[in-house]
């Protein structure tokens, strides 16, 4: 019985593989993350790095232990006597902040941006864009409260997604305020929801007593049927005087800049040491959950933590293999194969040694490859366009006694005679 790879996972295949497309491509994925970088260090943003897995109590604690993805989701990989356990690491936030108050990293200049990518594992269920390992960019900005950064941070997320040439994206603005303005909207939540009690789906029975903001992005159907006919009031009514005014900058400062955005009063954060500004970037070519990623402000988050003193943050992510999803949608090609340009290729096995020493020395200047056997012209050539080639060396007898190259250009069908002491020079020019 054949073994495949776990549910909920997909391989990223090489460049050539049969039925390719953009979400499972090695190579779409890495030019994602390449666009991703450029755009995000030229804002300043320096690279992290951390564990694929983390203590368990840190992504309770760092996720929230009313969230699905703590209660439903977490992927537990090891115990040990009274240890809490580690869990694979089903978001980036928690980690980066977590390896800020480790490290040290609040004596470097504030705000201190950073950014990774990398997979992340929940074990929810298997749909178009959902998966059990799924790889994300995560963007994160530690250090300043400034409606300023909020409003860079969205920017820069719609900056990557205009980098790779997207675009049917908009962006769903909200604020979940300050504390003070959350604990009154869950105060009027309770007095609305209490007596519907029986009518809310187990779940939100109990976020009703833990979080009564999260039963507004419930799941359940029904949730969602009685929401729309009790007609809830948005947080947005519940801001006070300093959320609005920073809610308000934010806006003012991404109309400044051309960054298009709704307000939808539906976006919702609700662990407790979440902040005013949250957001989505939605693409409907993705399906129903048209969700390519979001974001938002976690003031709180760094003494739940641990830290002994507020450390402001905000940051967002987004799904590499939804983002595939929605330009795909859009019609968007793979980015094309850049195959070695040169292929040498030995036309008797006594030359096959020397056609693989010419192909070692050329990748001081090029991507060259050359095959392990001697082939005749016909078959080198097929062989050297399945690959992707550029030019094809070939290597007789004569032209290893002569010391030159037959060179043939496999996209133009030029050919030329090429001394082999100027090969560096001429794959340097073509390169």
């Amino acid at each position: 019985m054949a073994i495949n790879r776990p549910k909920g996972t997909e391989d990223h295949l090489p460049a050539l593989s049969p039925k390719l497309t953009l979400d499972v491509s090695a190579q779409a994925h890495g030019w994602l993350v390449e666009k991703a970088r450029r755009v995000l260090e030229r804002a300043g943003a320096q690279r992290i790095d951390t564990p694929l897995f983390e203590e368990a109590d840190l992504v309770k604690r760092g996720v929230g232990g009313s969230t699905d993805i703590v209660r439903k989701e977490m992927f537990t990989v090891y115990y040990f006597g009274d240890h809490g356990g580690y869990i694979l690491r089903p978001e980036g936030t928690a980690a980066i902040v977590r390896a800020y108050l480790q490290n040290g990293l609040k004596q470097l200049p504030a705000p201190l941006k950073l950014w990774t990518h990398g997979p992340m594992f929940r074990a929810e269920r298997q749909q178009r864009g959902r998966l059990r390992q799924f790889h994300q960019v995560d963007y994160e900005v530690l250090g300043s409260t400034d409606a300023l950064v909020d409003a860079e941070a969205i920017a820069l997320m719609v900056g990557v997604v205009r980098e790779l040439g997207l675009t049917g994206v908009r962006v769903k603005l909200g604020s979940i305020g300050d504390p003070e303005d959350r604990e009154r909207y869950n105060t009027y939540l309770r007095e609305l929801f209490t007596p519907q009690l029986e009518r809310l789906s187990d779940d939100s029975k109990d976020r009703l007593t833990r979080n009564p903001m999260r039963i507004l992005d419930s799941k359940s159907a029904s949730d969602q049927e009685l929401l729309a006919e009790l007609g809830v009031k948005p947080m947005l009514d519940f801001l006070g005087e300093e959320a609005g005014a920073h809610f308000r900058a934010v806006q003012a400062y991404l109309t400044e800049w051309g960054v298009d955005y709704d307000i939808d009063p539906s976006i919702v954060r609700g662990l407790d040491y979440y902040r005013r500004t949250a957001w989505e970037l939605h693409h409907e070519g993705v399906g129903a959950k048209s969700a390519l990623g979001g974001g938002g402000r976690y003031d709180g988050l760094a003494q739940e933590l641990g830290s002994k003193e507020p450390i402001p943050g905000i940051g967002w992510a987004f799904g590499v293999e939804r983002l595939l999803l929605a330009l795909e949608a859009e019609g968007m090609a793979l980015p094309e194969i850049a195959g070695p340009l040169l292929y040498v290729a030995a036309l008797d096995e006594v030359n096959v040694p020397h056609a693989a020493r010419t192909a070692m020395s050329a990748r001081a200047h090029a991507r060259a490859e050359f095959a392990y056997r001697a082939m005749k012209p016909a078959a080198a050539f097929r062989d050297a366009e399945r690959r992707g080639a550029h030019w094809v060396a070939l290597l007789g007898t004569d032209e290893v006694t002569q010391g030159t190259l037959s060179l043939k250009n496999i996209r133009t069908g030029e050919q030329r005679s090429l001394a082999a002491a100027d090969l560096a020079t001429f794959l340097q020019e073509h390169a």
